[in-house]
């Protein structure tokens, strides 16, 4: 009897835990139903993939698309469809909202303006506060939670727990990985006189190194204490590898794109407060630890931060400009470009990619194609080069600090749970975001 699919993706290199090889893959009920030569079967759509790799789908482990409150700069439907057009297919969406998102009601309402209005399937954490603590247990458990996310040193938006003690409460009461925005807020008070303003070059003088590291050595010491697990955000020091190296039983780690890519004090010369970030982008020998820090296999995941803001707002002069730039949609064709250029193997990428955030998260039926999971692939041209521009970005921001970059690998083909939402620059299909599903949070 003939086998029959609702798509069969035809001829594509497709990478995964058992390395690359060129296979077809069947797509029955938004999963991946068989993979192998599939060339006597049938389906209602054949895509033909030869020369393109077929990656498991991208999940973002950290964005900020703005909705509730702030949608001037972005919103779900925005942020998703840069997603989708730079080959993302999950997001991982953070809580410094306005209203924050710290209680049931307001969690609820963004999963509900995220179903089928957001383009690739999506979650939220949970805002950790002085006020919540109580709640924390059950939120964190909510369906469609990442977890809890804490700033420990101030950044955009009003969510802020500086102290051990208030740490300590919530480290008691959460179950699941915790994630950090590790700067130490008292140093950070202590150096803003060390500003100088209309000179972006002065943020990472402000914000420096030890400022990284004294938080998260803090955040290990308190994970140890209660027996929890620790995500450290967008790692930026060398000194913060080293440390992590040797803390791999409680803490993982994140990189971004752009702290593997732009350097100081050139990016602050070149693009001025567009290159403001918090924790900030820094020298050349953090870039390199940083790197390091992939190779040596103890960064876990890669995020973009997409943290938009208008190119209104980021004109203001230093420091009353804000910290963030857009980054989801160029998230794939950055690393790609550093796959050829021989920096990370591009099985090294999906593990930061995919892979690792479904280990890390325990999400089920992500990061890895496999019969049974859902259909969510990344396609991309290993050879293709194209230039960034901020045409390009579809974040209602509408700009990017790799306007005018070339790049070697291009995402040409999403696809959510088996429906190709973007192919070759165009979104191909209505909007369909679903929940992330997490072991922790199934319910019957």
């Amino acid at each position: 009897m003939t086998q029959r699919f609702d798509t069969i993706l035809k001829s594509g290199t497709v990478v995964n835990q058992d390395g690359e090889g060129v296979r077809d893959i069947g797509i029955a009920d938004g999963r991946i139903a068989a993979i192998g030569a599939l060339a006597h079967a049938s389906a209602d759509e054949v895509i033909d993939c030869k020369g393109l790799h077929i990656l498991p789908g991208v999940i973002d482990t950290q964005v900020h698309f703005r909705e509730p409150g702030l949608t001037h700069k972005e919103d779900l439907e925005t942020g998703s469809r840069s997603a989708v057009m730079g080959g993302v297919t999950a997001v991982f969406e953070m809580p410094n909202t306005d209203p924050l998102t710290v209680t049931e009601a307001a969690f609820t309402a963004k999963v509900k303006a995220a179903h089928h209005r957001m383009h690739c399937d999506f979650s939220f954490f949970i805002g950790g506060t002085r006020d919540n603590v109580q709640d924390l247990p059950e939120l964190e458990r909510a369906p469609g939670c990442a977890g809890v996310k804490i700033f420990i040193g101030s950044s955009t938006g009003a969510l802020l727990v500086e102290d051990d003690e208030s740490l300590r409460r919530i480290f008691k009461v959460i179950q699941r990985r915790a994630a950090f925005h590790a700067e130490d807020e008292y140093r950070l008070n202590e150096r803003k006189p060390l500003r100088i303003e209309g000179d972006p070059r002065s943020h990472p003088v402000w914000r420096d190194e030890p400022a990284a590291l004294i938080a998260t050595q803090r955040l290990v010491a308190l994970a140890r204490e209660t027996g929890k697990r620790i995500h450290v955000l967008h790692i930026s020091t060398k000194q913060e590898i080293e440390f992590l190296r040797d803390h791999k039983d409680v803490a993982s780690c994140e990189a971004t794109p752009h702290h593997l890519t732009l350097v100081a004090p050139e990016c602050y010369e070149r693009l001025g407060t567009l290159a403001q970030m918090n924790p900030p982008v820094r020298s050349a020998d953090h870039r390199e630890g940083i790197w390091r820090g992939i190779e040596q296999g103890i960064i876990d995941v890669l995020g973009s931060d997409h943290a938009p803001h208008t190119l209104e707002e980021k004109s203001k002069t230093y420091p009353a400009s804000p910290s963030g730039m857009t980054g989801v949609q160029t998230l794939v064709p950055v690393m790609l470009d550093h796959v050829n250029a021989g920096r990370l193997s591009l099985a090294r990428l999906v593990d930061l990619t995919s892979a690792g955030p479904a280990r890390l998260y325990n999400i089920a039926c992500k990061g890895r194609i496999a019969s049974g999971y859902d259909a969510d692939f990344t396609v991309v041209d290993l050879k293709r080069r194209e230039t960034i521009t901020n045409q390009w970005v579809a974040s209602k921001a509408g700009w990017t600090p790799y306007d005018g970059v070339e790049v070697t690998g291009w995402p040409v083909g999403t696809f959510v749970r088996g429906r190709r939402v973007m192919w070759q620059g165009e979104l191909t299909a209505p909007s369909n975001g679903e929940p992330v599903r997490f072991l922790e949070t199934l319910k019957a």
